[in-house]
Order: structure tokens, then sequence, then C-alpha cells
């Protein structure tokens, strides 16, 4: 359901909308009218989702299981983009034509992947995931006090205390029995997928409680106690049922798989990401053992080898207290240098860095950002969340991670997920006023994830050796998961090997290389392929850009202008820095 949105909130990557200058406030205003068809799509299908937008109006409501939605989603899909087609063929304005074609690839894109979803699987729900989800939604502390009120207006129908609602745990028990009736030779969730569902259940639940616990909230015991009781229900019917359904085999249909890249943003087939990505991972691999050879001299190692100068590195653990400080430390001096060498522009405000929790290490276990509202923004920002392993599995061994704990990797990582990366990023579209086409509807994890990526890349040669090393490691698993990723959805290696690739070849921890191999599997088939992909495809566009320039070339202004343009894709990305900004910097 509304994949493209789903996926953006789901991976915390998308940028919020802001006031436009003076001069662009005419055509986005119209735009964002255009917007609002396909919003009220969302919010009738998915009222939580467009609460995360920022779409008001929406905050008591809860998506309606009580039927199968898709035939409704359909027309109403069908409907929509025939109004955009329509309004496309007359709108003399280029901008605001461009984004109604944004918004129709993006209706035509949830058809096409609702088909799919519908044709092969039953339909599955982590119902304790989904009402944790909601919970911190919710109760975030850059949600205005009122809204988050509301929280316990949609706890109470989904735990069917409302008038006229039934529990959401049997609505969604019901869906998923009547589609096994109806058409028995569909697809069950991969059984890994349900595993580790179970696994974080203990964790979800605990993490509801907790976020109620410290609201300012009153009267939410009963609703707590009775959604409890539920969603305890609810995991020993997914334990009794739906894991005897639980496909064994990992491997997404073809047309899934490739559904998947496409909405991430990769344009090419698996098998070209998998040649580019082998080549650069070797390239990258010679680099490491290049700058690791230089740390090991420099520090009297025995052993040269990048494996071994990363495994000693990662020895320098910093003390729990000392990671958030030092991390704020290691940001400052990023901006120092961005603001030296005349990388990108950047806000006056500082960035946000916070530990995850442990409900928050159970769904997201990698570090992210956390996003503000989307439209209607009134100044809130996104944070860095910094996650620090996976929860205790049925065994209670707890996969801790040493991967962002010492001090080398404290450059990239910050470099990534705060200044220059994603956090700026939101910033900076928030200063610039980006159209809702843009910045909800154009999503693509390539855009997004390159730019980080991008962002270590120019920071890495104002680093401290140590720091190099780790910024060329977090490049080389980039590259890994643009092989490994296609490569398991494609058979050609199993989830094992995979685990065992990142551990001894990239050296990242136990924990680390088990949620990047869930990432591939289950997570989110497909993502973990854009920062790859995405990196290549900005560094095609500055490097054409430069070519165009030669000594004209203004990396900042460059870099200023990539990231004013929104979540264009590459293809409308290379268009603009051509069409636009190298004529803007040609001598006159």
């Amino acid at each position: 359901m509304f994949k493209r949105v789903a996926l953006a909130i789901g991976l915390a990557s998308l940028l919020a909308v802001g006031v436009a200058a003076a001069d662009d406030r005419a055509w986005v205003a119209r735009s964002n009218e255009n917007a609002t068809l396909l919003q009220g799509v969302l919010a009738k299908y998915s009222p939580e989702s467009a609460s995360q937008l920022g779409i008001d109006g929406h905050d008591e409501e809860i998506t309606d299981l009580s039927r199968d939605p898709y035939e409704a989603q359909k027309a109403d899909f069908g409907r929509v983009a025939a109004e955009y087609r329509r309004r496309a063929a007359t709108e003399a304005d280029p901008k605001v034509r461009q984004d109604l074609e944004i918004l129709i690839g993006a209706t035509e894109d949830n058809l096409s992947s609702n088909e799919l979803q519908h044709r092969y699987f039953y339909p599955f729900i982590d119902v304790t995931g989904l009402v944790y989800g909601i919970t911190q939604l919710m109760l975030d502390p850059r949600i205005p006090p009122a809204r988050q009120q509301t929280v316990l207006v949609r706890l109470q129908k989904y735990a069917g205390l409302a008038k006229g609602t039934t529990p959401i745990t049997e609505l969604a028990r019901a869906r998923f029995v009547e589609r096994v009736q109806a058409e028995p030779a569909l697809l069950g969730p991969y059984k890994g997928e349900v595993e580790q569902s179970l696994n974080d259940f203990p964790t979800l639940l605990a993490g509801i409680k907790d976020l109620l616990a410290h609201s300012k909230l009153k009267g939410w015991q009963p609703v707590y106690a009775k959604l409890e009781r539920q969603l305890t229900d609810y995991d020993a019917w997914i334990r009794s049922d739906v894991l005897a359904k639980a496909r064994t085999d990992h491997r997404l249909p073809a047309p899934v798989y490739a559904d998947n890249l496409h909405q991430y943003g990769v344009d090419i087939t698996p098998e070209e990401l998998i040649a580019k990505a082998l080549t650069s991972f070797a390239e990258i691999r010679n680099q490491m053992n290049i700058t690791a050879g230089q740390i090991a001299k420099e520090r009297g190692l025995p052993d040269p080898d990048y494996r071994a100068v990363i495994r000693k590195l990662k020895e320098e653990q910093i003390p729990a207290d000392k990671v958030m400080p030092l991390y704020r430390e290691r940001l400052a001096a990023i901006e120092d240098a961005v603001r030296q060498h005349h990388i990108v522009s950047l806000p006056s405000r500082a960035a946000s860095i916070r530990l995850a929790s442990p409900a928050e290490n159970a769904q997201q276990p990698a570090p992210h950002m956390s996003p503000p509202r989307l439209i209607g923004n009134t100044g809130e920002y996104g944070e860095f969340v910094l996650t620090t392993g996976m929860p205790p599995d049925a065994s209670g061994k707890q996969l801790r991670f040493d991967d962002f704990s010492h001090q080398a990797a404290t450059w990239t990582l910050t470099s990534h997920e705060a200044r220059p990366g994603h956090e700026l990023q939101f910033a900076k579209m928030i200063e610039a006023g980006v159209s809702t086409a843009r910045a909800v509807f154009a999503f693509n994890s390539v855009n997004v994830e390159g730019w980080a990526l991008y962002a270590e890349a120019e920071m890495q040669p104002y680093e401290p050796l140590d720091g190099q090393l780790f910024a060329l490691q977090a490049r080389a698993q980039r590259a890994a998961r643009a092989f490994l990723d296609p490569m398991v959805n494609l058979g050609q290696i199993e989830p094992e090997d995979v685990k065992s690739f990142l551990m001894t070849e990239v050296g990242l921890s136990e924990g680390m290389a088990t949620q990047e191999m869930q990432r591939y599997v289950f997570r989110a088939p497909g993502q973990a392929t854009s920062y790859f992909y995405g990196y290549q495809r900005l560094m095609e566009t500055r490097q054409a850009a430069q070519l165009a320039l030669r000594g004209n070339f203004d990396r900042q202004a460059f870099n200023d202008f990539v990231l004013a343009q929104g979540l264009l894709p590459p293809r409308l990305l290379r268009k603009a820095v051509m069409d636009e900004f190298v004529p803007a910097h040609r001598p006159h």
C-alpha cells in the first residue's frame, strides 16, 4: 500500500517541505495543489502515513482493514492518474508539468506494486510493529502536544474500544485467512521474517508501554492493557498459524524484486549492478590496503592487511558516557572543514544526534535519520539516531555493534547521517521550499542515499588516516551491498554466506552483518543497492558538469544546487544540472 511513500517513511530518508523563495512560490503553490489529489488517496487508505507526512485532519483515523482494499485502491489510483494526465496535457509551466509527470509516475508505480503484492503474497501484517511505530510517531517530542494527545484515540480504535471498531488484530487475521482460503497457492511471508517478528515482539511491546509511561498522557493504562492481551494473542497466532505457512525460500519472485529496485530508483538490471559493484569493491579494497599499510607503519602494527588493521582500530571502543560527546565533537570538526574548504552551505542551527532506544534498535537496527513531518513543516528538523545493537534472540544472545562506537568510525558515520549528509539534506530542503511532488512523491533512495555516500567522500580527504580507512570501509560495504543484495535475491549466494562475507571481507561485527543480511533478504530487499548506485550516478553528473565548466566549476555552488532540486531521480537531476547549473556558471 502506497509503496513509494511507505518506503520513504520507513527508511527515514525523506525531506521536509518549507517556504519557497519569492520567485518560486507561485509555481510551487500550483504544484502542491495538484499533489493534494494523491495526498487524499493516501489519507483515505493509510491515514497513519498521512499523519507522518504532516497532512492535517487525520491524526485520529486508522487504516480500515474491515475489507480487502485492493480493488477500491486500484480504482482511486486510476482516477487520480487520469486526472493528472489531463492536467499535464494543458500545463504551460515546465516545472509544474514536470511535477505532474512525477505525480503520474508515483501513482502508476503504486498501482503496479500493489498489483504485484496482491498477485503473489498473503497480506501478513506485523501488528505489534505497526502499533509501536504509530505510538513512537505520535509521541515524538517534535510533535506538538495537542497532536500527541490523539495517539490515545488511535490506540482505542486499534484495541476495538471505540464505538463501531473491531480490534486490529482480529481484522489483520481475518484478511490473512480470507486470502489463504480464496487463493491457497499464494506465497506466505519468508520464515526468517516471521521468526524475527516473533523475536522482536517482547521488545516492541515493552517499547509501546515505555513510550506511554514517559508521555504526559493520562488514562493510557486500560487501553494499553487491552492491547497487550490482543497483541500477545496475535503473536501466538503468528507462531501457530502464520509460521506454518511461511515460505522457506528467501527469494522474491523476479517481478517483485525488479519492482523493488525500480521503486528505490535503480534503473539498471541486477546483472549490470552486480558487475559494476564487483569491480568497484576490488578497487576500494586495494585503496583500503594502501591506507591500512600507512596506519600500520605509523602505529607499529605487525600486520598491514586492512582486515587486521580494522580489527585493531575497533579495539579503541569509546566508554558509553563518552559516545555522544565524541560524536558532537566530530560534528563540529566536520562543520569546520566544510566551511574552510567551501564544500556546501551550512545552516546556522545545530544538528540533532541521539542514542536509540531498545525498541528502536529492534525496529530499525542500523543507524538512521528520523525524519520530521514532510508537509506543513514549521521548523521541525530531522535527527541522527545512533543504534547500538539488535535485541536478544530466542537463546538470549545479544548481537551488539562495535562498528560505530570506536574512535575512527565516528568521522564517516557523522558525515553520512548528520552533516553534510542526510540531516543537511533535510535542512536545506526546508530552507529552500521544495514542492510536495519533489519532496515526497519523487522519493527515490538512489538520490537520498547517493547524496549521503557522496557526502562521506567529500569529507574523506579532511579526516585523519584512521577515519579515512573507515570511510573506505563504508564505501566497500556499499559496493558489497550492490552485489550481495541482488545475488541473494537471484539465488546466487545463501544468506549465511552473505553474513560471513561481510564479517570477514568488510570487517563488520556479527550484529551489523546480521542486520545487513536481513535487510537484503526481508527487511528491504533491493534498498541496499541504492547507496552505491546513487553515488555513482551523482559522481557521473558532477564529472559531466566539471568537464563542461573546467576552471569555472564551483564545488560549493554545485552541491548547493543539487540539494535545492529535491529528490529528483538521477536522470532528471542530470538534466537540471546540465540545462540550468552549467549554463548559469559559464563565463558570459
